[in-house]
């Protein structure tokens, strides 16, 4: 069976919408200004600055007047507790499995955060399986996670598509490998000039050019 690498972040979840709503109300709770929202989202930078350094600038801006526990639950729950799958991500999914295609999601981050929200989500019940890199000591685009992610699923690496938002992470982690793969642009131009996606997307939910292209 072909197999399917991909991210979740920003690829099969909007990430950074979850994120944002869940900083509005973490600055509503706590009387802190509403112009902090973008701050604080440049701070995180879609999720790729450490927690631990996230957590320093939110402390250093907010420790007087906010709990560590807040700023802790902020980052640890925050977006998994409201992030969503859409419709047609679904949809996208589930004609890949109909298919034939092993769904497989590889995302960087932290394994608690992580699966909170392919539970949350209904993800867990849509593929087979998923590789999170604290759990593998390996982050995107370094190949053994996902050689790791092909290990799991019992399907041979080669052939595989990586789809994902991530031009360094996937994009980069799927050349290296000599894989194919989708970019998931949402509204982005294409920068790098040392490696390109197979096909380029707005959204997962066209999985379709992975599906069209004979494995």
């Amino acid at each position: 069976m072909p197999l399917l690498l991909l991210d979740l972040d920003n690829t099969l979840v909007d990430r950074d919408a979850a994120f944002r709503a869940a900083v509005a109300h973490f600055l509503a709770e706590h009387s802190l200004p509403a112009a902090d929202l973008m701050w604080v989202m440049s701070v995180d930078a879609g999720g790729y600055t450490a927690r631990h350094d996230v957590a320093a600038a939110l402390t250093g801006r907010y420790g007087d007047v906010v709990p560590t526990a807040a700023i802790r639950a902020l980052l640890d729950t925050g977006a998994a507790d409201r992030v969503v799958l859409a419709r047609s991500s679904r949809e996208a999914l589930g004609s890949a499995r109909a298919d034939g295609w092993t769904c497989v999601i590889v995302t960087n981050g932290r394994t608690v955060q992580q699966e909170g929200k392919i539970r949350n989500t209904g993800l867990d019940q849509l593929v087979q399986g998923w590789i999170v890199s604290e759990d593998v000591g390996h982050k995107k685009p370094e190949p053994e996670i996902f050689r790791a992610a092909a290990a799991i699923a019992g399907v041979p690496l080669p052939g595989a598509w990586v789809i994902g938002d991530s031009p360094h992470a996937d994009i980069a982690g799927a050349d290296a490998l000599g894989l194919r793969s989708v970019w998931v642009t949402d509204g982005r131009p294409w920068t790098q000039d040392s490696y390109r996606p197979t096909h380029v997307a707005h959204d997962a939910a066209t999985i379709h050019h992975a599906i069209g292209t004979p494995a």
